[in-house]
């Protein structure tokens, strides 16, 4: 079996933020049936139909990357009850030229984490509705929201709550699995 290719798409853009660790923990305990990558949304220059006839290189980088991967994995804050602006801005960059979307078909896992206790659950559904339109065949269960997330993690951001960390590894299994569903050998 061929290892799959995941892109890890981090909402927040932030250095040390708690979605980065979070992405960077799942990608630790992920399978050796998938080969994770974090790929950047911050340099993206917001979507503007106009700019298609020459799309800014960063656009066409960032293309190229998701184009060439088995599968996409979302790790998002919540920012006023949706996603963050630079994640809706990739996933929009991503979906041109009509016709030619990045994300069609790409198997797709969201995880959101919060400070809070709601777990970012509003950016987490807000985020699937755009994948459903983007033909992005999201994983239903297990489901993952990460609450009180910073206390999960030491100074080193390493995970260190074990149950936690249990989760975080049955979710990259189911992940892998769904991934498979949709991806040849």
């Amino acid at each position: 079996m061929r290892t799959k290719k995941i892109a890890v798409i981090i909402g927040s853009l932030r250095k040390d933020s708690v979605n980065r660790k979070v992405a960077k923990a799942l990608i630790a305990l992920a399978p050796k049936s998938l080969e994770l990558e974090i790929v950047e949304i911050g340099g993206l220059q917001m979507f503007n139909q106009d700019l298609e006839e020459t799309p800014p290189t960063e656009w066409t980088a960032f293309r190229e990357n998701v184009k060439g991967v088995d599968g996409v994995l979302f790790v998002t804050p919540e920012y006023n009850r949706s996603v963050p602006a630079a994640l809706k801005n990739a996933l929009d960059v991503g979906s041109r030229p009509y016709g030619a979307s990045v994300w069609n078909g790409k198997p797709g896992a969201v995880v959101s984490a919060s400070p809070g206790a709601l777990a970012g659950f509003g950016a987490n559904h807000h985020l699937r509705q755009s994948l459903v339109f983007l033909n992005v065949p999201v994983m239903a269960q297990p489901e993952a929201y990460i609450g009180n997330a910073y206390s999960l993690f030491d100074n080193n951001g390493q995970l260190i709550n074990e149950s936690v960390s249990d989760f975080l590894q049955n979710f990259m299994i189911a992940y892998s699995e769904w991934v498979g569903k949709f991806t040849a050998e």
